[in-house]
């Protein structure tokens, strides 16, 4: 015969065995939204990163969180139905890059949380309405365009001394804020530009040609992921156009482009996890403040430039954070 002591006790027993099993199974699984500029990838670095971020907070995916990936292929134009995909999947958040994959998450939900990668001031561009207090459902980390390109324009000068005239190099999604910003620099070094706006892949042998018809004599690249995603094609012309280029990530120097001085775009997509951590604990993106990366490095890429018949100043090379041969 048990007494009621004891039936008590393996009642308690029974229960507190039974207790981690059920929270684990009572346990939610979020659905992050991953809304991609190019083609999916297993090297994708950007990709990787973030996750990588977000694994070192304990999320991990097909464990505690599931992930929705759409990708663009390097369409922009793909981007507004892949965000309203997302928004149809009910994720929990989305995480994307660029001008572009920000304006057409925001037209498809101002509920769901975004949190981006962006190079410009997201603040200057109108998607938030403050860095310090976005509002909205938008946060997320950005780089400082604005003020970048008076010291990429300011290096470009050094490395040709001779330069009077640049070409900008723009994307379609580019904002005109933007744009302003670089011709404001240009003028500031005594540099005159030309202007280069080009609505696809399609366009760029075209306004490549046009660009040695105009004798600039170099090529600012400004940011975008989409001349991130033909960084391959835009080195091959510049190269075989014999047009000194310079760009905001190393991936291009390392690729074979001539120079580069910018963030570092995977630190910034590891970073970016950490917004997304705390969102999926609560936090509101409204009241989240964008932070801005503070670390730069100039690269240089010393096999272009000696094709290229240049002669970069020794004072140059030496504080170039990463020398490619």
């Amino acid at each position: 015969m048990i007494d009621r002591r004891t039936l008590i006790g393996a009642a308690a027993l029974s229960l507190a065995g039974t207790q981690p099993t059920a929270r684990a199974q009572n346990a939610k699984t979020f659905r992050i939204g991953y809304l991609g500029n190019g083609p999916p990838s297993p090297i994708n670095s950007q990709r990787q990163s973030l996750f990588r971020g977000l694994q070192e907070l304990g999320w991990v995916e097909g464990k505690n969180v599931a992930v929705e990936y759409r990708w663009a292929h390097g369409k922009p134009e793909r981007l507004p139905g892949l965000a309203v995909e997302l928004v149809q999947a009910n994720v929990d958040v989305i995480v994307l890059s660029g001008s572009t994959a920000m304006r057409a998450a925001q037209n498809a939900s101002k509920k769901i949380p975004i949190v981006f990668v962006v190079l410009i001031d997201p603040a200057v561009s109108g998607f938030v309405a403050s860095l310090a207090r976005p509002g909205g459902n938008m946060t997320g980390v950005a780089s400082q365009f604005e003020e970048l390109i008076t010291k990429q324009l300011q290096l470009l000068k050094e490395a040709l001394p001779s330069l009077t005239r640049v070409a900008l190099l723009l994307a379609p999604d580019i904002s005109q804020a933007v744009v302003q910003a670089a011709e404001s620099a240009a003028r500031s070094l005594g540099l005159s530009t030309w202007v280069m706006r080009v609505g696809g892949v399609a366009e760029l042998e075209n306004v490549f040609k046009l660009a040695s018809k105009e004798q600039v004599g170099a090529l600012q690249v400004l940011p975008s992921p989409w001349f991130n995603w033909e960084r391959a094609r835009l080195i091959e012309l510049a190269s075989r156009h014999r047009l000194p280029a310079f760009y905001e990530f190393s991936n291009y120097v390392v690729d074979g482009g001539l120079m580069s001085y910018g963030p570092d775009i995977n630190e910034m997509f590891r970073h970016a996890a950490s917004f997304v951590d705390r969102i999926l604990k609560g936090s509101k993106p409204a009241e989240m403040p964008i932070e801005r990366t503070t670390r730069f490095e100039l690269a240089i890429n010393l096999k272009t430039a000696a094709a290229l018949g240049l002669n970069i100043p020794k004072s140059l090379l030496q504080r170039a954070d990463r020398l490619v041969e």
